[in-house]
């Protein structure tokens, strides 16, 4: 850089000592020696910062593609949880219609010795009923005929008179 400026300052003395007076070319080396200046102290500053700005987005794009392949791997993970979830699903639901039979069974078995329960029961009790109310029949027929005065009544007068108060 600094040649270039004595390149351009040696044409500019040259033109200077023909004695023409001509304004431009002190104005160029004026120009020329103050880019030069402008480009010693500017030059470096710029360039640090273009090369941080550089790097500040270098940084961004990787800190961003790290975050694109913890997202992916995010994704992955998380679409194989919902895989396992749906099988776990599956499974569950299959113990659980499993479980629906058996308690069916169950219940059906249990309500079947229930109702078998009930229908002994209802036999029980009419066969006591039954009883009961032929105890009360044979008490009623004795009544009357101890009430009655004639005690002399023969055996198949007896069993006629009863069975028609059980019948």
């Amino acid at each position: 850089m600094r040649y270039f400026l004595l390149l351009l300052a040696v044409p500019g003395a040259l033109l200077a000592s023909s004695g023409a007076e001509y304004d431009i070319v002190p104005r160029a080396i004026n120009f020329a020696i103050f880019a030069a200046i402008l480009y010693y102290l500017i030059a470096e500053p710029l360039k640090g910062l273009y090369f941080k700005r550089l790097n500040t987005i270098a940084e961004k794009l990787d800190s961003i593609q790290i975050k694109l392949k913890e997202s992916k791997s995010n994704k992955e993970e998380a679409i194989l949880k919902v895989e396992e979830a749906k099988s776990s699903a599956k499974s569950i639901k299959k113990v659980a219609k499993k479980e629906v039979e058996t308690l069916k069974k169950r219940f059906e078995e249990d309500l079947a010795k229930e109702l078998e329960s009930m229908e002994k029961s209802h036999s029980e009790q009419i066969e006591i009923e039954r009883r009961r109310m032929t105890r009360e029949v044979v008490s009623e027929v004795l009544n009357e005929i101890f009430e009655e005065d004639v005690i002399s009544i023969d055996q198949e007068k007896f069993v006629s008179i009863v069975l028609k108060k059980v019948a």
